[in-house]
């Protein structure tokens, strides 16, 4: 297997190879026609391809030689004022030579820019509008100042729906020569919701075992319970045997290796399928969001797991007890 990261490997190289952001595409494919790029801000959930998306655009924009006309900052490490008066000052104020008369300067994670970053990034995208196009990509666009998204064409990313997801993961499959099995594409999935990155990055590590990929082996990889044994333990509580799901609780975090907040989550997931009625779902997710609150302060997480299915058992026999009223 090659050591070459799959992500990357796999990345698309032009706007048309570019899946499920159709209406993102032909947008930026007019930009690309018009030779003309307003300043942007592409935001959305990780793993969604907005910086594929920056750099398929400057590549069709500049073509093979689009790296000269290119600048990547990642703004969560050089967010400070001192960048953005120094570095992506410097950048914006020469004009490129060539067809296109401006530049394109790729700010990643813009969110994570402190306030005086922005608002000096905010007169400088004013000043360098000539010379320079800012492409700003956050996951979180109400974190970026009002006065930058104001002056930026808007573009919402969104998670790759599953059969797009599926299909995708098949193709590399099929090229890498691995064997990828219903239920380890169902469990990757369910493991990345639509993070195509994710979901690229756990499939090349499933496949460096050297075995097909199943379900129990993507679960073991990314440090996550089965589902059905999360289900097991929630079901064994619900019926009133609290020792035994706590073994079986053990079990899961000696053979995945799971954290307690990983469990929680998992636990809240279970909940929910459950066929119970909707004002009990209603309580025990009110409980799981307090044991949860409680482990991000710190709380010792073997007690507050036991304090978890011990609320489970209670509930399983105030159940009972209702339905035998």
């Amino acid at each position: 297997m090659s050591f070459e990261m799959w992500a990357e490997k796999y990345r698309p190289k032009t706007l048309d190879e570019i899946v499920n952001q159709r209406e993102i595409v032909e947008r930026l494919k007019s930009f690309v026609k018009a030779k003309n790029v307003p300043h942007c801000i592409f935001a959305g959930p990780p793993g969604t391809g907005k910086t594929t998306a920056a750099l398929c655009l400057a590549r069709d924009l500049y073509g093979d030689a689009y790296r000269e006309h290119l600048m990547e900052l990642n703004a969560s490490d050089e967010r400070g004022i001192d960048v953005v008066r120094e570095t992506v000052k410097t950048f914006a104020r020469v004009r490129s030579i060539g067809e296109v008369p401006f530049k394109i300067l790729i700010l990643d994670e813009a969110d994570n820019m402190t306030a005086d970053a922005q608002q000096a990034l905010r007169r400088t995208m004013e000043r360098y509008t000539e010379t320079c196009r800012f492409i700003l990509i956050a996951n979180y666009s109400g974190k970026i100042i009002e006065p930058i998204q104001s002056r930026c064409a808007p573009f919402r990313f969104t998670y790759l729906p599953k059969a797009e997801h599926d299909a995708f993961l098949r193709r590399i499959a099929e090229n890498e020569s691995v064997t990828l099995l219903d239920d380890g594409l169902e469990a990757i999935f369910d493991v990345c919701s639509g993070d195509m990155r994710k979901a690229i990055n756990t499939l090349q590590a499933a496949a460096s075992l050297g075995k097909p990929i199943t379900a129990e082996i993507v679960y073991s990889v990314v440090g996550r319970a089965h589902p059905a044994d999360v289900q097991k333990m929630v079901l064994t509580a619900l019926n009133g045997d609290f020792t035994g799901a706590r073994e079986k609780l053990r079990e899961m975090i000696q053979k995945y290796g799971v954290a307690g907040t990983d469990i929680i989550r998992q636990i809240h997931t279970e909940i929910f399928r459950l066929s119970i009625p909707e004002p009990w779902k209603i309580r025990l997710a009110d409980t799981v969001g307090e044991i949860d609150f409680r482990l991000v302060q710190g709380s010792n997480e073997e007690v507050q797991l036991s304090a978890m299915l011990a609320r489970l058992v209670e509930a399983g026999y105030e159940m009972k007890q209702t339905e035998k009223g």
